[in-house]
């Protein structure tokens, strides 16, 4: 595997800077991105990197998935100008950056040969249904349904098709909850395009190829406590405002790179008004993150303040 990261500055452009762009939307202007789910067996079975085209390119990977991806598949504009959509551009695979129970995350670059145009991505990649393990499918998926009955009662009876629409509809709700939450201003790494279960998404780390640390990794001394709540605070506005919660947030899904806090893996947003376990999603959220500002020195009492805050962006008092 050839490693050109490390000896090319022009990496140093790609920064997680992503989020200052103009014209941002809210919340609810997304349109939402519905899977396919009758495709051929073999498709539905693969939900790795797409094949690699018999006239694969000459070096790297793969072609450049980004033609293949919809204009509803791909990120939302105005997108940062670090996003490679040349369509002379390959795909090179530098390994695993994450492992997980419903998806892995690997580090991709994507570039134009001859050029220094080129990027870092994440590219997460869910599981088919045979491998993957979300066991609070339940408690998220209420309040949700898919626009076809026999889809939601395959989905309910968790028979092999409904195991598979899950599958599908994790890796969209993903996606589309990142570009809702990125136009609206939420500090979360931007979405770049979605094909089939594999999103790929901004890379939040050093040109190197090194990933951030997330914020359970961050030492004392490395931290500026009364900053980094402030921006989380402030992302968790955003989505409150909007009527949803993390769902799953803690501080093991936070990011932290050059004193910028970023949120991930954000599959299961939960919509806080149509739950009826809404509010209890968005009061744990801030408290499970807010243990580890409270081992750090910030008083309690905080924490408390900021879940009734929230519930009341989220107009739930």
């Amino acid at each position: 595997m050839r490693n050109r990261i490390a000896d090319d500055q022009s990496f140093a452009r790609i920064r997680s800077k992503a989020a200052k762009g103009t014209g941002r939307r809210s919340l609810d202007d997304e349109t939402y991105y519905e899977p396919y789910f009758e495709a051929d067996e073999d498709a539905q079975q693969n939900h790795s990197t797409p094949a690699r085209a018999v006239d694969g390119p000459p070096e790297g990977d793969r072609w450049s998935t980004w033609d293949q991806s919809t204009p509803t598949e791909k990120g939302p504009e105005p997108r940062p100008d670090w996003v490679v959509t040349e369509l002379a551009a390959v795909d090179t695979e530098f390994g695993i950056l994450k492992t997980g129970k419903e998806a892995d995350v690997f580090l991709l670059e994507r570039a134009v040969p001859g050029t220094g145009r080129r990027t870092l991505m994440a590219a997460k990649r869910y599981r088919d249904g045979q491998h993957r393990m979300f066991h609070r499918d339940s408690g998220y998926l209420e309040g949700r349904a898919h626009k076809e009955s026999r889809v939601s009662r395959a989905m309910a009876k968790r028979t092999d098709f409904g195991k598979q629409a899950i599958a599908g509809q994790w890796a969209a709700a993903e996606f589309t909850a990142l570009s809702r939450l990125w136009s609206a201003g939420v500090a979360v790494p931007y979405p770049v395009q979605i094909l089939g279960t594999e999103i790929l998404m901004e890379f939040i780390g050093d040109p190197s190829g090194t990933a951030a640390p997330r914020l359970a990794q961050l030492r004392a001394e490395e931290s500026d406590l009364e900053d980094l709540w402030a921006q989380l605070g402030a992302s968790l506005a955003v989505l409150a405002r909007g009527g949803y919660a993390h769902g799953d947030l803690s501080a093991y899904n936070i990011l932290v790179h050059q004193g910028r806090l970023v949120i991930i893996d954000v599959p299961q947003i939960v919509d806080v008004i149509a739950n009826p376990r809404g509010r209890s999603f968005l009061e744990r959220d801030v408290r499970n993150v807010g243990a580890w500002f409270v081992s750090r020195g910030l008083a309690e009492r905080r924490v408390e303040e900021l879940a009734r805050e929230l519930a009341f962006e989220a107009r739930l008092d």
